[in-house]
């Protein structure tokens, strides 16, 4: 049977990065690659549309899903964060979810996650049987799997966090935690992206100007360099349906501090130190402990 796949999701993002590896190992799609934006609540009857005129199994690598031709459908959903995480909600998403999303768990072919935490919670939400939810978990690219770096990053050591500045991700408590560290100053605290006026206002108030550098949009080399150059990565994230971060790391030979919550200790398993990530304080001294103990960052990368 022909599959159709929805190219259109394929980008940096995390569910972009999922979909970009599940093309590139399946030549034979074809592929939805211009339209709406999957995101658009509107995608539901542009979807829709497209298939009433198009055969074949329609997939999806991210939460958008058409009204009908559901018994011809896959979709993935990578976790509920617009359901369980307030302040990454609003009142169309939770329309959506409610109305769109619940009534396609029910009656698509399959749906595909990437944790036993998102399936379960899934399951629970939208009343399905486990039968119908396929955990497929996440892999990392291949600028991941070469532990040698050969690209010039950042001069002096230094702390990766790998974010978007939503607020799940937890930077306040990283930036405070980071702060009260024992550590050298020259210690640097390098975040992914661009900041925003709340992170800065935060930095400016704690003088940590000198100490805190933002990278912007990177690509998969660029952050595989980061990952391989950095003493760890500090990812004690709220809320993750997967954590693709902590397995970046781990591939790329990097200590990892991470979650006691959601899907993170299935993830990370006992190759990172787990933290409870509402408690700065915990997150201080994991720094403190990670930092000051090479012994213990050989031992979790040898367990990867």
């Amino acid at each position: 049977m022909k599959i159709i796949y929805d190219a259109r999701w394929i980008g940096e993002h995390g569910i972009g990065r999922f979909a970009s590896e599940v093309a590139d190992r399946n030549k034979e799609f074809v592929k939805i690659k211009n339209g709406l934006k999957p995101t658009s609540p509107l995608d539901v009857f542009f979807i829709t549309f497209y298939l009433a005129f198009k055969k074949g199994l329609y997939f999806s690598p991210g939460y958008n899903c058409p009204f009908f031709f559901l018994n011809r459908s896959i979709i993935t959903i990578h976790d509920l964060n617009h359901i369980d995480v307030n302040h990454n909600s609003s009142f169309l998403k939770k329309i959506y979810y409610e109305f769109v999303m619940k009534r396609a768990c029910q009656k698509s072919f399959k749906i595909l996650t990437v944790s036993n935490f998102s399936k379960k919670r899934i399951c629970e939400w939208a009343g399905i049987s486990g039968s119908q939810v396929v955990v497929v978990g996440n892999g990392v690219s291949e600028e991941f799997l070469n532990k040698e770096n050969d690209i010039d990053s950042v001069d002096g050591e230094y702390i990766l966090v790998v974010s978007n500045r939503k607020k799940h991700k937890n930077e306040s408590r990283i930036l405070s935690a980071f702060h009260m560290a024992n550590i050298p100053s020259s210690v640097k605290l390098i975040f992914t992206g661009s900041p925003d006026e709340n992170l800065e206002k935060e930095i400016n108030s704690k003088n940590l100007q000198d100490r805190v550098i933002f990278k912007g949009r990177v690509g998969n080399n660029e952050l595989a360099s980061l990952y391989k150059s950095s003493l760890f990565l500090l990812f004690p994230s709220l809320y993750e349906g997967f954590g693709l971060p902590v397995i970046e790391a781990m591939s790329s030979g990097t200590a990892v501090i991470t979650s006691t919550t959601t899907s993170l200790p299935e993830v990370a398993g006992d190759a990172a130190i787990l933290v409870d990530p509402e408690n700065t304080e915990a997150i201080t001294q994991a720094i403190n402990r990670l930092y000051s103990d090479p012994d213990l960052k050989k031992e979790l990368i040898k367990k990867v």
